[in-house]
């Protein structure tokens, strides 16, 4: 009964979400070319409200759990787990004074109103995860924009979305590269749960009544750890031990 329910609940949320994308798509053109960044980021900001908003026709809740006080005078690295595009927005939106960015394949930089636009415009890194010698060099001019600008890198190392919540092996490769091109980065594990519901029965129809969790861990200050592999086991697993599939 439900996911029949779903299938007319969920032509109306793709309508507001694609609408919600054309019409933000030229706000962002003009706040970026008219007023430059400042602007761009708060029309980005904008449209991420909104992108949630849309999820509330879906009976979608989100509960975005953080309980530290995140300095915004330095450069961040967001390590999350990785369910689905819905853990996007919602980290762009609750950690917004961090100007997030992403590490995003260069497949999402082309034809997605408004969502390419900020990727090629906002300061993200597209990369060929196919072809390290181009991704390897993007990572890298990513990681001392983040140093030099102190803004939020956000990187998901499992690589690819998990389609049941069950967590991934990191791919350290990419985390390497920024915790050297970061130095002076405060990193900031995030647990995700639940978001892959939202794609349960598929694309369409959506899943109804997901309550999406993130769960913010405490930030841990790189220059204090000098061995990277254990910094990383240590993330993966403060990471992974508040993931419940």
């Amino acid at each position: 009964m439900v996911k029949i329910l779903s299938y007319p609940i969920t032509v109306i949320y793709y309508l507001c979400f694609f609408i919600t994308l054309v019409i933000f798509h030229p706000i962002q053109w003009f706040c970026f070319n008219i007023f430059g960044y400042k602007a761009h980021k708060l029309s980005v900001d904008a449209l991420q409200f909104f992108l949630i908003t849309c999820t509330h026709i879906l009976g979608t809740r989100i509960t975005f759990n953080n309980k530290h006080n995140i300095p915004t005078n330095t450069p961040i690295i967001i390590v999350a787990n990785h369910q689905s595009m819905y853990d996007i927005s919602p980290i762009m939106w609750y950690l917004r004074k961090h100007h997030v960015k992403f590490i995003s394949k260069k497949e999402l930089g082309k034809g997605i109103p408004s969502v390419s636009y900020n990727l090629r415009h906002g300061g993200s890194a597209l990369i060929d995860r196919k072809n390290p010698r181009q991704s390897l060099p993007v990572i890298m001019k990513f990681g001392e924009y983040i140093e030099t600008t102190k803004r939020a890198a956000a990187i998901f190392p499992e690589g690819t979305r998990s389609k049941t919540g069950q967590p991934k092996p990191f791919q350290t490769k990419g985390l390497e590269i920024l915790f050297k091109k970061i130095p002076s980065a405060l990193i900031v594990p995030i647990s995700i749960n639940n978001s892959w519901k939202m794609f349960r029965y598929g694309k369409f129809p959506m899943g109804l009544g997901t309550h999406i969790k993130f769960k913010v861990h405490a930030p841990i200050k790189l220059a204090d750890h000098a061995d990277k592999q254990a910094l990383i086991n240590e993330i993966e697993a403060t990471i992974k031990q508040d993931i419940h599939p």
